[in-house]
């Protein structure tokens, strides 16, 4: 079998419900990359919520920010950060409307208010501390994502109002925001061109709406049984839950571990 490229999703995909690496999951992946098969996270997750995960698998190749920030082999190898103009106009908008918003660089995330409900239900969803408070972070650092705390009916009247924005909702209470023309596949493609391998060679496993360009792009792509039901539709095959060690067995069904 020609080795391949992989790309795993974390959140419903590698992590259970639990945000817990299965056991079987782990030795699948150990499995793959002693088979000679290069191993990759793609994930709307900050480079900084990634390292417990990469240092868990020994990785050190991943897409980060839904493609905005991607690094091979740890070398940064295309980033995409948010234009200062078009934050200036959305932190006023969201200022305006008492809209949360969390600004996400290569580092660390930061609140422009304290304290917010919202924001701090969705960090305990992630198992993660409130981010720490500072307006105006944005002004001195490339901002590569941005948390904006809306409803449903909220969010589309903002993507309206920004079509160089993409609004992709991970929680109940909040979307990430990045460049519009930026996705996980954008960041495969990055990545892609670095590497001998070709779309063929990807393999690539989500659970996830911002899995879906993904899923659809590479040349085989498993989509996880508590996916979502568009992410099912993009996939190649649809595994089992991520429970029931659904990632382990479409790894062996595909023969790779």
């Amino acid at each position: 079998m020609k080795n391949k490229i992989l790309f795993f999703d974390i959140d419903g995909t590698l992590y259970n419900s639990e945000k817990r690496l299965p056991k079987a999951t782990y030795d699948a992946i150990q499995k793959a990359k002693e088979n000679g098969h290069e191993v990759a996270i793609a994930t709307g997750r900050s480079p900084f919520f990634l390292k417990p995960v990469l240092d868990e698998l020994g990785l050190n190749s991943y897409v980060s920010f839904n493609g905005q920030y991607v690094v091979h082999k740890g070398n940064v190898i295309s980033k995409r950060p948010i234009p200062m103009n078009t934050i200036e106009r959305l932190v006023t908008q969201a200022a305006i409307e008492n809209n949360p918003i969390v600004y996400l660089d290569n580092i660390k995330m930061t609140s422009a208010i304290k304290d917010d409900q919202k924001v701090q239900i969705s960090m305990d969803s992630l198992f993660y501390p409130m981010p720490e408070v500072d307006g105006e972070y944005y002004k001195y650092s490339n901002t590569y994502q941005i948390l904006l705390y809306v409803d449903e009916k909220e969010e589309k009247r903002y993507a309206s109002l920004y079509p160089e924005l993409k609004f992709i909702r991970w929680h109940e209470f909040s979307v990430d925001v990045i460049n519009h023309d930026v996705s996980k596949a954008y960041g495969i493609r990055q990545f892609l061109e670095q590497t001998d391998f070709d779309f063929e060679d990807a393999i690539a496993f989500g659970d996830g709406l911002n899995d879906v360009e993904m899923l659809q792009t590479v040349g085989t792509s498993v989509a996880m049984g508590n996916g979502h039901k568009k992410a099912k539709e993009a996939a190649t095959f649809v595994t089992d839950h991520v429970d029931h060690d659904g990632l382990s067995k479409a790894m062996k069904k595909l023969g790779l571990c």
